[in-house]
């Protein structure tokens, strides 16, 4: 009996062999929301001579062989050389202000070959490399240890607010407190360490139902703010280890006072106009409908004109128009609600839940401390950037100026996104066999 040839299907699986354990989810979902983000940018530029949908797809193939190379490389190699990284994250970010490029108000860029690259995109990977080696062996669940990392994270996030660039600020601190929650950091510290900035917010704006009392000309009291802090001393009690005399408690409410003083001093002499407006538009919009108030009142219409099945590809009479401005970048979410209706958006958003449960599997199922916080840091940078940037889009978050994954132009945000999958898939490639997914 004459044995069949099996080269072919030899050649094949071993071809493969270097791919066999990853995420297959979690690598074709990415590509797929990709293709579709060129084809909607290609729909909000239809009637202007530009070419960004081309662009968007080209970065995404050079993204997707980046992280099937990265894939195949094992994701241990990061440890070793966290510090490097680091140093080459803080040095990229304080090239780009001495010799960056400027543009609407923002200095965040450095040409290279005649391209614009913004390397606080790429920092966010250097700060999950960094963050993940150094929570690897050590968790963070002593003060001691959270406050070492706090140090460490506050070098690049304070180059990037600098810039200023305060979305890609509060995406450093998202995976800051991802990554910390998954290292057994307590929950109420977590939860102190963010208050502040919440304190800032309820004293620097002008809350519905929430009249400010002015105690100086410099300094006011609000009744929100200071609920919040006495909520925040209660807090502090059960969390933090100093109880005798109450000093938990009051040192937890003195430092949101302290934090809503300074977010307001903050709100009068620091932040610049365009800053304060994009803060505070979204609770009142109408306000100001002809200027900060424009872009979201647009994009809320156009999503509400889709109704729940859209006008259809390249039928929107919003998107087709260019009613709502930077389409293309930001509000890509009302272009998609718009043409496909509720029904395509709540399919994306499908998707990206997919993609943040295959990213929180692999974290679960890494081999060992550093693939699963590398994993966790990725899904913090994803769940955070989505979520700002659908709330922004619909009004129920201030407007950040976040891109939507995959979704949104952008090539070095695009070519962060896919590098960051093609390190989470290194950890899925080099985990243990797993029998049942």
């Amino acid at each position: 009996m004459l044995l069949k040839p099996s080269f072919p299907k030899m050649r094949w699986q071993s071809w493969l062999q270097p791919w066999q354990q990853i995420d297959g989810l979690l690598f074709f979902l990415p590509v797929a929301v990709s293709m579709f983000g060129g084809l909607m940018i290609l729909s909000t530029e239809l009637k202007q001579p530009v070419t960004d949908w081309w662009w968007h797809w080209l970065t995404a193939a050079i993204g997707t062989i980046i992280a099937l190379f990265l894939a195949r490389c094992r994701y241990e190699i990061l440890m070793e050389w966290h510090w490097f990284i680091y140093g080459l994250t803080n040095f990229s970010l304080i090239a780009v202000m001495l010799a960056g490029t400027s543009a609407k108000g923002a200095q965040r860029w450095i040409s290279i070959a005649g391209f614009n690259v913004q390397p606080s995109e790429f920092a966010k990977l250097g700060l999950i490399i960094t963050l993940a080696a150094l929570l690897h062996r050590r968790t963070a669940s002593t003060l001691e240890r959270v406050f070492r990392v706090l140090a460490i994270t506050v070098v690049p996030w304070a180059l990037v607010f600098l810039q200023p660039d305060l979305a890609t600020s509060l995406v450093f601190g998202a995976i800051f407190l991802g990554m910390l929650y998954w290292a057994n950091a307590n929950p109420g510290w977590l939860i102190l360490m963010v208050s502040p900035v919440m304190a800032a917010i309820l004293f620097s704006i002008s809350w519905p139902l929430s009249t400010p009392i002015m105690l100086s000309k410099d300094i006011s009291l609000s009744i929100l703010g200071l609920v919040w802090a006495v909520s925040m001393g209660v807090v502090g009690w059960f969390s933090l280890p100093w109880k005798r005399f109450g000093i938990a408690a009051i040192a937890s409410f003195c430092l949101n006072m302290l934090g809503g003083e300074l977010g307001l001093f903050a709100w009068n002499h620091v932040l610049k106009e365009y800053q304060k407006n994009r803060l505070s538009v979204f609770i009142n919009p109408e306000h100001d409908p002809l200027g900060a108030g424009y872009h979201l009142i647009q994009s809320r219409i156009a999503i509400g004109a889709g109704e729940v099945w859209g006008w259809g590809l390249f039928k929107g009479p919003m998107t087709q128009l260019n009613f709502v401005p930077e389409q293309h970048t930001d509000f890509i979410f009302s272009a998609v609600a718009e043409e496909f209706g509720l029904v395509g958006c709540l399919v994306l958003l499908s998707v990206f839940c997919l993609i943040c449960f295959r990213l929180l599997h692999v974290a679960q199922t890494a081999k060992d401390n550093f693939g699963s916080l590398l994993a966790i840091g990725v899904l913090s940078m994803i769940v955070f950037q989505l979520i700002v940037n659908v709330g922004m889009t619909v009004g129920l978050a201030p407007v950040a100026g976040i891109p939507l994954p995959w979704m949104s132009y952008g090539r070095s945000a695009m070519l962060t996104n896919f590098i960051a999958i093609g390190i989470v898939e290194s950890v899925a490639n080099y985990r243990q066999r797993q029998k049942y997914y």
